[in-house]
């Protein structure tokens, strides 16, 4: 059962970091991005083709190893926010600035989609590529009876670490105090001296970093593919309905209960493939038991 749990903590800890992604965008626009499953998607190229760069060879040193890995979370971040970036202003921006109805946003957004899903699978190829193994997974440690490998502690150490950065940003900083007043009233907040274009633009950036880096850590654990990010992202928009969406506390709660639903129950039923078919069981619960989630949502009107 242990491992169930302990498997179920580290993919909420994924879940959480993608949702977050989408519960800042909710929160500003009142609008879901739907091409967020292809940020996931670039930030995992932009790491892999970090690490297929600098690593040279699979014998690297413990200290080479950390900075490369350091180095691929910056590039896949990176690379993520600037997919989200370019979302932003070219999928949305011309929409806002012709009031276009609701519906338009998410046609223009299930296009960007399909476009950069097609790009990678055109410019990188449509079979799976595994990456250069900078975590070694034959270092683990028992906690609690339960295997923890070098992989799940780095996972689980950079996820409370950009959550915590993310939450200081949003509650603390200038641009935090931007994003929630674009996100309570963005036409007073523009009477104000906020640059509304600039802060939503900002706020897909740093969902976009925060989505790059969970692709980086799918593509560790596994492979990267040019249509990764399918299931994550809507596993992840689940984990972001469950919490609160508009939440950011919520995103990273609603990932780790998701996680845990969905992992604990293979205990007994012994069919990983179940696991799928329980998130987006929970999915349906939600929105018809309780639409905004376990925390509610936090912030305002659309932009």
């Amino acid at each position: 059962m242990s491992n169930y749990i302990a498997a179920g903590l580290f993919a909420g800890l994924i879940y959480s970091m993608v949702a977050l992604g989408y519960t800042l965008v909710y929160g500003v626009l009142r609008l879901i991005n739907f091409a967020h499953s292809e940020v996931l998607m670039s930030g995992a190229f932009g790491g892999y083709f970090f690490l297929h760069a600098f690593m040279k060879s699979n014998i690297a040193s413990t200290p080479t190893r950390f900075i490369l890995l350091f180095g691929a979370i910056v590039a896949s971040g990176l690379v993520g926010a600037i997919v989200a970036f370019a979302v932003e202003r070219f999928a949305y921006r011309p929409l806002r600035r012709r009031n276009a109805p609701k519906l338009t946003y998410l046609i223009s957004a299930i296009g960007a989609s399909y476009f950069l899903l097609n790009f990678a699978g055109k410019e990188w190829g449509r079979n799976p590529i595994e990456p250069p193994p900078v975590i070694s997974a034959a270092v683990q440690w028992q906690v609690f009876g339960t295997h923890v490998n070098l992989y799940d502690l780095v996972l689980l150490m950079v996820t409370l670490v950009l959550f915590g950065i993310v939450n200081w940003i949003v509650v603390k900083s200038k641009m935090g105090r931007s994003i929630r007043a674009v996100a309570q009233d963005s036409e007073t907040a523009t009477l104000m001296g906020v640059n509304v274009n600039s802060t939503i633009a900002q706020t897909f950036a740093i969902g976009g970093f925060m989505g790059g880096i969970a692709g980086l850590f799918i593509g560790l654990a596994g492979i990267v593919d040019y249509n990764m990010g399918f299931t994550p992202a809507l596993l992840a928009f689940t984990a972001a309905v469950l919490g609160g969406i508009g939440n950011i506390r919520g995103a990273m709660v609603g990932g780790v209960v998701l996680g845990l639903c969905m992992n604990v129950p293979l205990y007994w039923l012994q069919q990983p493939y179940y696991a799928p078919v329980i998130g987006f069981s929970i999915l349906v619960l939600v929105l018809l038991v309780r639409p905004t989630g376990l925390f509610g949502e936090s912030l305002g009107r659309s932009a």
